[in-house]
């Protein structure tokens, strides 16, 4: 690949935003794209400010109000680093409402940061970036089918899913590169990203925790963070977790909430409409980057979770792209039965399994089917996700489909 920026998904979205709000924040991970997709892919007059130069944060500090403010369009890059910027933002706002004014990044969740106490209510929309999908890397500014399967009626889903380009690859490489630009896109060898990888989680330890939280034992968190990384599609259990790696629960508590805050690691929580059963409420743990979680647990073989973890970052991909709102759960009873993933869209559900096996078999549909049956008309047909190459009804209501065909 030549340094050209490919397009992603959330462009148009991106440009929808800025059409209509006087400001939009760019949230996500470090390194998952944003100041290229402010400065390259939302092309334009733009001035741009990042707060990793240490000649702007001193001028925020000394004088704010000469950042804002004018005629002039304004990006500011990773915001989170001077919270007090966005009362200057808000300021200039009331002044003037015109859309567009503002491009804002920031590698936190700025409405989970303590320190930030102004969230722009009114004035920004909200947009999360997250690691490339499957579909940005190959070139395709996209993600997976989820749009086209809520939008089409069941008896339509084959023909679909087979119209698909035939791009089969090895889940478990797509795993090991994961979805950061760098390492998915320009870097070729294991060891090169093994590279890439150590530097990013020795920057994030080092610089970027600073700006969340004091923390005052870098090895315990980065002993939690590896812990974590071992339980990727497990029910979170954080007495056991601290316990595990010699924490209180409330030290594994406020670890697990900064990574989340950072958006490297994801609580899904439970699918919470309850009506003969009562459903596991604790969230599972997943990773906004498989190849992040390989490194950090020191894994060079992806297991079954990590293909589940790669279709959930692909459905997160798509749903904060979206303008109207969608939300992912997984589904679980006491008595066992589960569901990976419940897409939840308007009054639609799509009840998604995954199976790291290249020839599913019947009884793989039990749960998908169980899951409609308890939710009638609201759920579409199951959607079985393998790793094998054939497109076919495993039952009238479970379309079974190679996951490469679908994202």
């Amino acid at each position: 690949m030549d340094g050209t920026a490919l397009p992603r998904l959330a462009t148009s979205s991106l440009a929808a935003r800025l059409r209509v709000m006087p400001a939009v924040v760019v949230t996500g991970a470090r390194q998952s794209g944003k100041s290229t997709l402010v400065r390259e892919l939302i092309p334009g007059t733009r001035r741009y400010l990042t707060l990793d130069d240490l000649d702007v944060v001193d001028m925020v500090r000394s004088d704010p109000s000469a950042l804002v403010g004018g005629d002039q369009s304004t990006a500011i890059d990773e915001v989170q680093r001077a919270p007090e910027m966005l009362h200057e933002v808000k300021r200039a706002i009331d002044q003037d409402r015109k859309p567009g004014q503002y491009l804002l990044t920031s590698s936190a969740n700025l409405l989970l940061m303590s320190r930030v106490s102004e969230s722009l209510a009114g004035r920004a929309s909200y947009l999360t970036l997250w690691p490339m999908t499957r579909r940005e890397q190959m070139g395709l500014g996209r993600g997976g089918i989820w749009e086209e399967l809520l939008a089409t009626s069941g008896d339509e889903w084959l023909e679909l899913v087979v119209a698909q380009p035939d791009s089969r690859e090895d889940w478990r490489a797509l795993c090991r590169r994961g979805g950061f630009p760098q390492p998915a896109v320009h870097l070729g060898t294991a060891e090169e990203r093994a590279i890439w990888f150590d530097g990013y989680v020795r920057t994030y330890l080092e610089r970027d925790l600073r700006d969340l939280s004091s923390i005052s034992s870098l090895p315990d968190f980065r002993r939690l963070m590896r812990a974590a990384c071992h339980r990727v599609g497990q029910i979170l259990n954080q007495v056991e977790l601290g316990r595990d790696v010699a924490l209180s629960q409330s030290t594994a508590h406020r670890y697990l909430n900064l990574l989340e805050t950072s958006y490297l690691l994801v609580r899904l929580p439970a699918f919470a409409v309850n009506r003969t059963k009562r459903l596991v409420k604790s969230p599972k743990l997943y990773w906004g980057d498989t190849g992040l979680a390989l490194h950090l647990a020191q894994m060079s073989e992806p297991q079954g979770a990590h293909l589940e973890n790669l279709v959930l970052c692909d459905v997160l991909a798509w749903r904060d792209a979206r303008i109207n709102q969608a939300d992912v759960f997984y589904w679980r009873t006491r008595t066992g039965e589960e569901v990976d993933l419940v897409i939840e869209a308007a009054d639609r559900l799509l009840p998604i399994e995954i199976k790291a096996a290249d020839r599913p078999r019947l009884s793989d549909a039990a749960h998908l089917r169980a899951f409609r049956k308890e939710y009638g008309d609201r759920a579409g047909p199951g959607l079985l996700l393998h790793t094998g190459s054939t497109v076919e009804w495993l039952t009238p209501d479970v379309l079974a489909a190679p996951w490469w065909k679908v994202m």
